[in-house]
């Protein structure tokens, strides 16, 4: 095993799992696989700041570390699903990025852009690949890898997906991945075309500096707890409860949101970042 581990220089695995809290084995099996990335989505969060402040976050391995394990702060999907490869990797895991076109409230499909990362991840000596996504900033976010097999219903930690194929133009099967939200809801459809880190310093570019992007507009922070899904869009906090409530609130005042992202996330802001819209 130890000859298949790839160690990037930069990344430091011990450092990494203490920051998600995992003291469990450190094998390339699916018992390791599943912990991993539950722990991963309830140890760091999704935020947008870089993005909000038009800046490109890097995603280096060094980087990486210093923002999301060292600097106690989140990141967005490239950031976060770059950071479970390199550990992924370091731990025995083949992984391939993938990239995906988010259909949550869109018209169609074929509407949007692929601008999403997520990751398929093969176990050795098991036939069976993984979709792995710690980097889907929604409530219908996986919290465990599911196998990546269609028209099966998985249970995640108490979420319900399914993987559906739906027809297309291209000559690959396009594979739409659904939460289960009073009704299935699609969240994002793929294919199974290797992209690489070239692809994504692209993509990234794009969505990090664009002003016509949605992490440039407004703020988008995402925590999740065994209780709850806390999640800050613009000035609205939505807390979803385990047992389904959900609770809303408008913020109105800089320095109390600043508060609440150490407090309820464990994010510190940058300096001068604004961090509520224009009233």
């Amino acid at each position: 095993m130890a000859d298949e581990m790839v160690r990037s220089p930069g990344f430091d695995l011990d450092e990494y799992l203490a920051r998600i809290g995992w003291q469990g084995e450190r094998r390339a099996d699916l018992a390791t696989l599943a912990g991993l990335h539950l722990a991963h989505m309830r140890g760091i969060p999704f935020e947008n700041l870089d993005a909000l402040g038009r800046s490109a976050p890097s995603l280096d391995p060094g980087d990486l570390m210093a923002k999301l394990v060292r600097g106690r702060r989140g990141g967005y999907c490239y950031e976060h699903n770059t950071l479970f490869l390199l550990a992924l990797e370091a731990l025995g895991f083949r992984v391939t990025r993938l990239a995906a076109r988010v259909v949550l409230g869109a018209d169609s499909v074929e509407s949007r852009p692929r601008t999403h990362m997520l990751l398929l991840v093969e176990i050795p000596d098991d036939p069976q690949p993984y979709l792995a996504d710690v980097g889907f900033g929604a409530i219908g976010a996986l919290l465990e890898p599911v196998p990546l097999r269609p028209d099966t219903e998985f249970q995640d930690a108490g979420r319900r997906h399914r993987l559906t194929r739906v027809p297309h133009r291209g000559p690959l099967d396009l594979w739409v991945l659904q939460a289960h939200q009073e009704g299935w809801t699609d969240q994002y459809a793929f294919t199974l075309e290797p992209f690489e880190e070239p692809d994504f310093e692209v993509i990234n570019w794009h969505i990090g500096t664009n002003p016509r992007s949605p992490f440039t507009q407004r703020i988008y922070v995402q925590g999740v707890t065994p209780e709850r899904h806390l999640l800050l869009h613009g000035s609205l906090l939505t807390e979803t409860r385990a047992d389904g409530t959900v609770r809303k609130r408008e913020l109105t005042d800089e320095a109390e949101v600043r508060l609440l992202l150490e407090e309820e996330f464990g994010v510190r802001a940058p300096e001068g970042l604004r961090l509520l819209p224009p009233g």
